[in-house]
């Protein structure tokens, strides 16, 4: 007998047949003897709609307030469940975030988890009870209710676990495992059937949507096994764990886009210490990520720097850049939100040389033109016109030996 954590997406419960074949999938888990605790998403649908609701009301509705009001989402679908398991004749129990004690900081809609006391959820498995846990929220210390972000059931899932010291982390989704590209791009995508925490936090990174970064994060730092696999079928999924030496070394086990970023450029900016932080500073005071960075050095004592935001923060990012460029004295600010990153990812990097040269050799086949390079041991990015994204999927998917044989 194991502790299973099992975590199901929006699109698994979506309504209530789906959550009718959620509540026989927990049961014939917790029939084999295994001791279950569920972690469910919103309906899907049912987050965007809170949040059009919300910004009917408000066009900037206080945080806070919004998510004591996205947080039903879960705690709606966690009691459906958990009144489907009881109509089964079997013991659950829905518990919303803060009755698991999911402690976060005070950064409401995109909080981070500091702590989680499972000492309820220890309780109820003892007495053999399915717990149903909402996932993507949590509290403060001052008892407010705060949201983990978007794909932040996924995070709910993997730290549970690891509080628990649970045996396993399955992760149902509409998919039945990670793939070297995403199948609706490439049709001769292969499913790969284990991948080690590196490699999927780089691909999480990047694009690849299957898991939420952070939750890879926590798997990663606890040394949770996480197996992602569909909710639809009973097909073994994609294992992520350590890396072990059993793992095929592949220069290249995935390719990934991500359309979802922008690039600011400030030209002629002054080639003096201290400038990049006066750009940056403020940026990541607006609670910003940046990607990207590129520097071009010119002959006159200038420079042109460009950098990568996600698209969503790209108007909020670019009056930034505008505001420091009057300030510094740089003489231009433009940006592009019709970009998209491709990337090559894989842990054989580290002993496969020439991955980079294949790479860009493959886009200049496609005339494809690569606007930015960014890179990690296991990992390259192009920053690529948007328009190209899909061609240069499908070219690098080949290139690198990844098609699914016929």
């Amino acid at each position: 007998m194991g502790v299973i954590v099992q975590k199901f997406g929006g699109t698994s419960v979506a309504d209530i047949d789906r959550i009718r074949n959620v509540a026989r999938r927990v049961a014939g888990t917790y029939t084999r003897g295994d001791e279950v605790v569920v972690i469910v998403s919103a309906m899907s649908g049912v987050t965007d709609g809170l949040i059009g609701l919300a910004h009917k009301v408000n066009e900037n509705p206080d945080k806070r307030e919004l998510d004591a009001l996205l947080a039903t989402g879960e705690q709606t679908t966690a009691s459906l469940l958990a009144m489907t398991l009881k109509s089964m004749n079997f013991p659950a129990q829905s518990l919303m975030g803060f009755q698991v004690e999911v402690r976060t900081d005070h950064c409401f809609g995109n909080a981070r988890i500091q702590d989680i006391r499972v000492d309820r959820v220890r309780r109820l498995l003892q007495e053999r009870t399915i717990v149903v846990v909402a996932g993507f929220q949590g509290c403060d210390d001052q008892g407010n209710i705060t949201t983990l972000g978007r794909g932040g059931s996924d995070t709910s899932a993997v730290a549970i676990a690891a509080a628990l010291k649970a045996d396993a982390c399955e992760i149902y989704t509409d998919v039945t495992g990670v793939f070297t590209a995403d199948p609706n791009l490439v049709p001769k995508a292969r499913k790969i059937d284990r991948i080690c925490f590196e490699e999927m936090l780089e691909m999480a990174s990047i694009g690849a949507k299957v898991l939420q970064i952070r939750s890879v994060e926590f798997a990663m730092k606890y040394n949770v096994p996480v197996h992602v696999r569909s909710s639809f079928s009973d097909e073994e999924g994609t294992m992520v764990v350590q890396e072990d030496n059993g793992m095929e070394r592949v220069a290249v086990s995935a390719v990934t886009m991500n359309k979802n970023d922008a690039r600011i450029t400030l030209r002629k900016v002054p080639d003096t210490p201290g400038i990049a932080a006066r750009i940056f500073t403020p940026v990541a005071e607006a609670g910003i990520c940046v990607d990207m960075i590129i520097q071009n050095t010119r002959a006159s004592g200038k420079t042109d720097l460009t950098f990568t935001v996600p698209k969503a923060d790209y108007r909020t990012a670019l009056a930034i850049g505008k505001k420091v460029a009057g300030e510094i004295g740089a003489e231009d600010v433009f940006g592009d939100d019709t970009i998209a990153k491709v990337s090559v990812t894989g842990v054989g990097m580290r002993s496969h040389p020439g991955v980079a040269a294949r790479m860009f050799a493959c886009l200049a086949r496609e005339g494809i033109n690569i606007m930015m390079i960014s890179t990690s041991e296991i990992r390259i990015s192009c920053l690529i016109e948007q328009k190209y994204a899909e061609l240069a999927v499908q070219a690098l998917h080949t290139e690198f030996g990844l098609d699914a044989q016929p």
